[in-house]
């Protein structure tokens, strides 16, 4: 029994001695520190209690395990660096060219692009719309020949005003049909009217 009491008795001395010597090492700043530290603790905990964070904590985990949160961090940092990259002009010019895009969409929508689309998707449906950019290439050609015709029928009306008058009479006709150039045009709208014939015809049948 006495053995027991002597045994509790150095247990306990040698914890007054270790409570003496931690309260011997420490200095006032570092007991403040500790105290600071404390209070932080607590009033962090008290803000986690009260924000409901602890049932977050699942999702987290959750995320931590499936490398979500990892991809979160990524992605956080690439939005960082890109924002860090970004000048003012360049942040301007964006800003410029969305509003211009949304006001682009808003006359589109009000313009009635719609039935535009349900046109193009009707034509697309029928065929016409291949049929179409098949024959858009002579389609353009032929414009440019008929462009090439109405300033043909310029020049010659502009010429025609500057050249003086036709002397007329069988001798003015002859002379005129002397001329290899002129039997040349003529030969050329004769060809034109036969074509044109050929053509009538064959629409016809």
């Amino acid at each position: 029994m006495n053995a027991q009491s002597d045994e509790s008795t150095s247990v306990d001395l040698e914890i007054q001695r270790v409570i003496a010597a931690a309260r011997d090492s420490l200095t006032d700043e570092m007991v403040t520190r500790l105290a600071a530290t404390a209070g932080e603790t607590v009033v962090l905990l008290d803000q986690i209690n009260r924000a409901g964070l602890a049932r977050a904590l699942p999702a987290l985990t959750q995320m931590v395990n499936n490398g979500d949160l990892e991809r979160l961090s990524h992605l956080a940092r690439l939005y960082s660096s890109a924002q860090d990259a970004l000048t003012d002009e360049m942040v301007s010019r964006l800003a410029e060219t969305m509003g211009n895009g949304l006001s682009l969409l808003d006359r589109f929508s009000r313009g009635g692009a719609d039935n535009v689309v349900r046109m193009l998707e009707s034509l697309q449906a029928s065929g016409a719309l291949e049929r179409l950019s098949t024959m858009l290439p002579q389609l353009i050609e032929r414009l440019g020949m008929v462009q090439d015709l109405l300033q043909a029928v310029d020049d010659a009306a502009a010429a025609s005003r500057a050249a003086r008058p036709s002397p007329g009479g069988i001798g003015g006709l002859w002379q005129m049909m002397r001329d290899p150039e002129a039997q040349d045009t003529l030969r050329f709208l004769l060809a034109v009217g036969k074509q044109l014939r050929t053509g009538g015809a064959a629409a016809t049948k």
